[in-house]
């Protein structure tokens, strides 16, 4: 697309698209006719026409026009069209327009009439007026897959629509039959409604017989016997078993139509060029059937600045349910939230799928269930996390166009956070220079240890390209967490005098260093070893802080108390500081600190609480050397005072 001059005339082009022709509309910038609407059939002809209609235009203003044409996408009866429009031999942007915004767009500025001229002027409005981006241009090796995954969506439908018609006659056949089935299109289901089709034929059939169908054990089948015996059915005879035989039949025809359909996306996908979309294989969980699903649907990952976004794309997301009343007729609370229903629906039930084979296979995923069952998650709310979690994955894989690596997306920044789990493993501390040169001794009959490698000392700075703990080549949904490389200090945090809070102990001096005897915690040296993030997932308090970047809100641990939400607390777990702005509280301070004022213990305590938490190793700093009489050099090996 060429760059519009100075001079450009802009017209916008509006498109009402029908099965077997278009109507089109022409609007200025000053939101005028140029000229006048044409209804061009859906053939090689009708397509010339509305070449010749833009090259009137582009003439009666020499050349310079750049066209903002906007398509009204009804079903298929557009895809022709827009392949036709991307061959222009003139300037063009090309925006492809849900049906549902558009008919709000026109409803908001022509709601007297509703007729293909009112609904291209509206098109052709939006296009000038509101300047829509351009619409990612299919390419053609995804053209199939799309195609077939639309018609694997509409089969999918077909298939639930032939589950639910057979549901519906079953409740005036054998209504007993949907308590003791829990999928009524099961495979055993479907084999006995076949051969035994009302419950009169279930109850005098033989025991053994019953059991010679697939999956049908013993007692199943004395369980069926029994509900049949005493069923409440009120279609009987001849015609109901008829009937349940036809509808037995649909729902397997649909049902293999549905499987061919699968294999066909299945091999479209593996058509596709190389690219990131293949990566997706990768990831435990998701096979090739997923994987073409969601490629057909996405087909640009650029379309998507952020993880979330695709999460939002697709309805992975709660929202707020507290209209109405429950089924007990109790109003809903304010904080009811559900599932949304918004996305496409082949993607949803692969998807959902998916997630539940992820939480056996999948290293991530499987911590991440687990992590929201011990919160008290319900089981579905926990694989809706999951298959959020997957679509994350999905980002990043195909962003980076790099293999799915487990322990690149072990640890967690935050977002999905850990409780009632053991504790981190502390990171490796910094050897004192006695401990480089001298190996601790190794126990009889076992070889001596390895002395520990070197690492930066907390107040070295850490580059950014190479954070500890992070592989360089991370994705990009994944905020790295690392240990701060400036040195803060330690904060005064304000001691309250309500019961159960200590007084500062007498071995913590001016600048916050315990004593012990005459050494002194080296509380930085602590600190470098634990991070603002493992202190709070640790506490519980990580769930119910709100925010994805560095930057977090929540309740405040130190004076509220558990069931209580608020967003006086602050934290940044990359700068490793926290701070709430309740005037009555006011804590604020590093991870220490933190860990001092939740479990009110002075700051000497806390340090030997905190590494006795997570198994971390305290280090000392020798006081400083007593001042007295200046000294002089030895002589003779002898120190001896200056001369007055």
């Amino acid at each position: 697309m060429s760059e519009a001059t100075l001079s450009t005339v802009r017209i916008g082009v509006g498109i009402d698209t029908a099965r077997y022709g278009h109507y089109a509309h022409f609007m200025g910038e000053n939101r005028q006719k140029m000229a006048r609407g044409i209804n061009f059939p859906e053939s090689r002809e009708g397509y010339q026409q509305f070449q010749a209609a833009l090259q009137r235009l582009s003439d009666r203003h020499g050349g310079h026009v750049h066209f903002h044409i906007r398509i009204d996408a009804a079903g298929q009866y557009a895809v022709n069209l827009e392949m036709f429009l991307r061959q222009l031999p003139f300037p063009t942007t090309i925006s492809v327009g849900e049906p549902k915004r558009n008919k709000d767009y026109k409803n908001a500025h022509f709601p007297k009439g509703s007729s293909d001229s009112i609904d291209s002027q509206a098109c052709a409005r939006f296009a000038i007026v509101e300047r829509p981006p351009a619409s990612y241009e299919t390419p053609a090796e995804f053209i199939p897959l799309r195609d077939v995954a639309a018609a694997l969506q509409s089969q999918s439908k077909q298939t639930t629509r032939q589950i639910n018609q057979l549901h519906a006659h079953l409740a005036r056949v054998f209504p007993e039959l949907a308590a003791l089935a829990r999928n009524i299109a099961a495979e055993w289901v479907l084999n006995l409604l076949h051969k035994y089709p009302t419950p009169e034929r279930i109850a005098a059939a033989q025991l053994e017989s019953l059991v010679q169908i697939p999956r049908i054990t013993e007692e199943r089948a004395q369980t069926l016997q029994t509900a049949a015996r005493s069923s409440t059915g009120s279609l009987r005879g001849p015609v109901a078993e008829e009937l349940v035989r036809h509808l037995v039949d649909a729902v397997r025809q649909s049902q293999r139509a549905e499987q061919a359909m699968g294999e066909l996306l299945e091999q479209a996908f593996e058509a596709l060029p190389d690219g990131g979309h293949k990566q997706l294989l990768t990831i435990p969980g998701i096979g090739r059937r997923t994987a073409g699903a969601l490629v057909a649907k996405i087909v640009f990952i650029d379309r998507f600045a952020t993880p979330e976004s695709l999460v939002n794309y697709f309805g992975f997301f709660p929202e707020p349910d507290s209209s109405g009343a429950d089924k007990q007729g109790n109003p809903k609370p304010d904080q009811s939230r559900r599932m949304s229903a918004k996305g496409n629906d082949l993607v949803r039930g692969l998807l959902w799928m998916a997630a539940q084979s992820a939480i056996c296979w999948n290293a991530p995923v499987k911590a991440l269930y687990a992590r929201q069952r011990a919160r008290g998650k319900r089981g579905d709310v926990a694989l809706g996390h999951c298959a959020r979690k997957l679509l994350h994955l999905v980002f990043a894989l195909w962003k980076t166009n790099q293999p799915f690596d487990p322990k690149r997306f072990a640890e967690q920044s935050g977002e999905e956070p850990q409780t009632q789990s053991p504790p981190p493993q502390p990171r490796a501390p910094v050897p004192t220079a006695t401990e480089s040169a001298q190996p601790e001794a190794a126990a009889p009959g076992q070889a001596r240890p390895e002395p520990a490698p070197h690492q930066p000392a907390a107040a070295e700075p850490v580059q950014k390209e190479a954070a500890a703990g992070h592989n360089t080549g991370s994705s990009p949904d994944q905020k790295e967490v690392t240990a701060d490389s400036t040195h803060f200090g330690t904060r005064k945090i304000p001691r309250q005098t309500a019961a159960g809070n200590q007084p500062a102990p007498q071995g913590t001096d001016q600048t916050g260093s315990g004593v012990q005897g005459s050494r002194r915690i080296d509380f930085a040296d602590l600190r470098s070893q634990i991070s603002m993030t493992d202190v709070l997932r640790h506490l519980g308090m990580l769930p119910r802080l709100r925010g994805n970047g560095p930057q977090r809100r929540g309740p405040c641990p130190v004076h509220q108390k558990a069931t209580e939400t608020g967003r006086t607390f602050s934290v940044n777990v990359v700068k490793q500081v926290f701070r709430c702005v309740d005037p009555k509280c006011q804590a604020h301070g590093n991870a220490l600190d933190l860990w001092a004022a939740v479990h009110h213990l002075p700051l000497h305590a806390a340090a030997l609480d905190l590494a006795k938490t997570f198994h971390l190793k305290l280090s000392y700093i020798d006081p400083p050397k007593p001042q007295g009489q200046p000294q002089c050099p030895t002589k003779n090996g002898v120190i001896t005072p200056d001369p007055p």
